[in-house]
């Protein structure tokens, strides 16, 4: 099957069908209040595309290509990273729903997630060496095994983090979230 080439495209309010965006590469494209709930991403790359008030809730985006794109104000609730082509790869989020995703066993160094919910969230055995968490609710969020050396947890709330199964050096965190970090030792702290 041969992989179709789009470029410098806008997509507005499209509801994408399953077989629609498969085997397809697009770059320096926009989407903008579009459906990909329900698409096969087999064989999809993109590269610096923005993606704006998007839904991908629950899509499988298995071997899916993602090449500096930003996603801003998208839901991707309940969606499952693990499996996204990781050669070459970045993608930034900001002002997402990434509440119940799946980033297991990913790198994701350097990357950012702004003002992002991302309640019970799978970070478990992941790479976020200097990845940015600026004013993300991170309630139950799973730290596991990860490797958060240099990241910085300054604003962001409502998280527990083991530092005894998380690497945790040099990593950034404020006085008044210090606590999440002391939650498995059951202290108060007044």
């Amino acid at each position: 099957m041969s992989t179709d080439y789009i470029y410098d495209k806008e997509y507005n309010k499209i509801i994408f069908s399953q077989y629609e965006i498969a085997q397809k590469e697009y770059e320096n494209c926009i989407f903008n209040h579009c459906d990909l709930t329900a698409c096969n991403f087999t064989g999809v790359h993109f590269v610096d595309c923005t993606f704006n008030f998007c839904n991908f809730a629950a899509a499988k985006i298995g071997h899916v290509g993602l090449r500096n794109v930003m996603f801003n104000d998208c839901d991707f609730t309940s969606v499952n990273f693990a499996m996204t082509e990781q050669i070459i790869y970045e993608f930034n989020f900001k002002n997402c729903k990434l509440d119940y995703v799946q980033f297991y066993d990913l790198k994701l160094r350097g990357m950012s997630f702004t003002d992002c919910s991302m309640v019970a969230v799978d970070f478990m055995q992941s790479d976020l060496t200097e990845a940015l968490f600026d004013n993300c609710n991170l309630h139950l969020a799973v730290f596991s095994d990860a490797i958060a050396n240099k990241t910085d947890f300054y604003s962001s709330y409502f998280f527990s983090i083991d530092p005894e199964k998380t690497k945790l050096k040099k990593a950034v965190f404020s006085q008044e979230n210090i606590k999440g970090l002391l939650d498995k030792y059951e202290i108060v702290i007044k």
